[in-house]
Formats: C-alpha cells, sequence, structure tokens
C-alpha cells in the first residue's frame, strides 16, 4: 500500500475515534474500525503474522515477561501502519490507560540504559510489542485482539457487541525513576499511593486481619495461568468490617483498575464491584512503610486485582485484573453459545 494511501487511513481512522469521544459509539464499534484498518494496511506477509483463527489456542497464551512471542511487532511496521496499531491499542482504553500503556512501552529505553553491559539481559525495545488478531473483526461478530510486550498485556474480546478487557496487566520496571532525566517518574504510582492510603485508614485490630504475612509474595499470584485461580489463599480484610470512609478508598482503588479501560469496558468492572457489595477483601502483604517490598489484592467473587512490588528492591510493579470467570471472555462466549443452541 502507498504511503499516501496509509496516510489516508490514519486520518480516517483518527476522525472515527475524534468521532466516538462524543457520539459515545461502545467499545466494539470503535474496535472493529481499529482493526480493520490496521489489517488494511498491512502487506500479506505481515497480515499473516498478525492474524490468528478466534479458536486457535494462540489467543489465550498471555503473558508479560520480555520474550519473543507471536503476532506483529511495532519494529517491522511502517510509522503510518504503527500509527493505526496506536489507535487499535487506544480503542480499548481510556486516555488515562493509554498514556500508561504507552509510558511503559517508552520505560523500555530507560531499561536499557540501566542495564548496558550487563551480561543475559533481554533485549529492551520499546518497539518490541506485538500485535496479534484472533478472528474477523466485526462489531457485533466473535472475535479479539491483543497488544502485549514487557509489563505490558491487553486482551480484548469481542461477542454479539459486548467486550471484555481481561486479562489484563501493567507493569514498570523502575516503579519510580531514580536518575537521568526522567528522574521521579511513576507510572504506577496511584495504583501504590490509593492502596496506601486504605492501608493507613485501618485501625490496628483491622491491620491484623488485612495483613496476611509480614513477607510480601515474589509476584502476583495469578501469575500467568490461562485461568485465574486463588485456592487456599487467605482473603484478609471484608469490606463488611470496614468503615464507610474506609469503603469509600476501596472503592476508588477498584475505580483506578476500572479507569484504564474503554467507557462501557469500566463501567462493567464497576458493575461488578457494585454486585459484590460489601462482599469485597482487601489483602495487604509485605512491609507497611513505603519502599519496602509489598503486595495487595482485592478480591471478589467474580474478580480480583493483584499488585506486587518486590523485585529489583522493591522498584519493580506487577499490576493485574483477572476475571474469574470470564478472563478472555470465557463466560460471554459460553452465555452466546447457549442462546445460540436455543
Amino acid at each position: 500500500m502507498s504511503t499516501a494511501k496509509l496516510r489516508l487511513l490514519v486520518a480516517g481512522l483518527s476522525m472515527v475515534l475524534l468521532a466516538s469521544a462524543y457520539s459515545r459509539l461502545n467499545s466494539a464499534a470503535v474496535m472493529s474500525e481499529a482493526a480493520k484498518q490496521f489489517l488494511q494496511s498491512l502487506n500479506e506477509e505481515q497480515r499473516a503474522k498478525a492474524t490468528f483463527k478466534f479458536t486457535d489456542d494462540e489467543r489465550i497464551n498471555w503473558h508479560f515477561v520480555p520474550w519473543e512471542r507471536k503476532g506483529l511487532p511495532l519494529k517491522e511496521m511502517v510509522p503510518a501502519q504503527q500509527h493505526l496499531a496506536h489507535a487499535l491499542l487506544a480503542a480499548g482504553l481510556s486516555s488515562s490507560g493509554y498514556m500508561k500503556a504507552v509510558t511503559i512501552m517508552s520505560m523500555e529505553d530507560i531499561l536499557k540504559v540501566l542495564e548496558a553491559g550487563k551480561k543475559g539481559t533481554p533485549v529492551r525495545d520499546p518497539e518490541r510489542y506485538f500485535i496479534s488478531i484472533f478472528g474477523e473483526p466485526s462489531e457485533k461478530g466473535t472475535w479479539g485482539y491483543r497488544v502485549e510486550g514487557h509489563h505490558m498485556a491487553t486482551n480484548f474480546t469481542v461477542v454479539n457487541g459486548k467486550v471484555i478487557g481481561s486479562p489484563n496487566m501493567y507493569g514498570t520496571n523502575p516503579a519510580e525513576v531514580r536518575q537521568g532525566p526522567r528522574k521521579g517518574l511513576r507510572v504506577l504510582a496511584r495504583e501504590e499511593d490509593l492502596a496506601r492510603d486504605l492501608l493507613t485508614a485501618l485501625t490496628a485490630d483491622q491491620k491484623k486481619i488485612a495483613i496476611v504475612t509480614k513477607t510480601a509474595y515474589k509476584d502476583v499470584l495469578t501469575a500467568q495461568d490461562r485461568k485465574a485461580m486463588l485456592t487456599g489463599q487467605p482473603k484478609g480484610l471484608s469490606a463488611a468490617k470496614m468503615t464507610a470512609a474506609q469503603r469509600t478508598l476501596l472503592n476508588k482503588l477498584v475505580e483506578e483498575y476500572a479507569a484504564n479501560m474503554s467507557e462501557d469496558v469500566a463501567q462493567a468492572r464497576m458493575d461488578l464491584a457494585k454486585k459484590a457489595g460489601t462482599n469485597l477483601n482487601f489483602v495487604w502483604a509485605g512491609v507497611e512503610e513505603r519502599g519496602g517490598p509489598h503486595y495487595y489484592r482485592v478480591q471478589s467473587p467474580d474478580f480480583v486485582l493483584e499488585y506486587d512490588n518486590t523485585q529489583n528492591d522493591a522498584n519493580h510493579i506487577h499490576a493485574v485484573w483477572r476475571d474469574f470467570k470470564n478472563d478472555f471472555g470465557a463466560d460471554l462466549l459460553g452465555m452466546h453459545i447457549q442462546n445460540e443452541h436455543k
């Protein structure tokens, strides 16, 4: 495809995304248009790398470490195609969620400097993020896509116009940049600070329940498992045993994770929190003081959000949102199949 045509595609997609901000198009419509425009810009070889059948096992093969993975990397795209890839990423996220995602990608340049000369370090490259599309994009059909690389994994599944945006992971290393021109940068500052606000607001007796161990877990417990499970883990402090003010702080923490997503996906997450009511539990592990290794999670019967900051002298964050029943749209797909058979 010629450069001129690619520029027209980028311009056209920008208009669609801009229009969606005012007409409140649902995410499925915006995602579908963004995916179609992106695919249209690719040559045959690129398309072969970027596309998979919806039923392909690769769709649920997710991870967030700096490994090589399937899909089409940004570094194998011309600039106009990269713009369209970013538009597809942005289609599933809020403005703040997209800002976090691209800043996380840019952290690879910081790691490249910090790790210069060290043996055995992975390749650090902000263009080493991969786009994968599963099935045929459409507003009402069944398909999905993934944008994934080191410390950033977004998985979206579309079923009959509804969107599931999990599993979703953001991470950052360093959690706080302590030297160089970007000194002071904390990409996931609110994820830490809001949880710490809640912990600080607890009474001594409440902390005895919420803090399940003085040793932080080495990583998020759901890891990169294809199905999120937390069998036998302590439940911590129930929202039912919190004051109204404390529950407000808990809700703000959940909102921060939900608000990374596009409006209707974020609302679906908050609906799960509302459904849980006081059946939400807050768990803390590790030290209370800032700067030390710590972990927390918020858990309901339907979802869990986890945060861990233990690696690299407690300056390396992993933060995830998992749906117990609906990761990769599993529950939504099940209901759709059941209705189709009826």
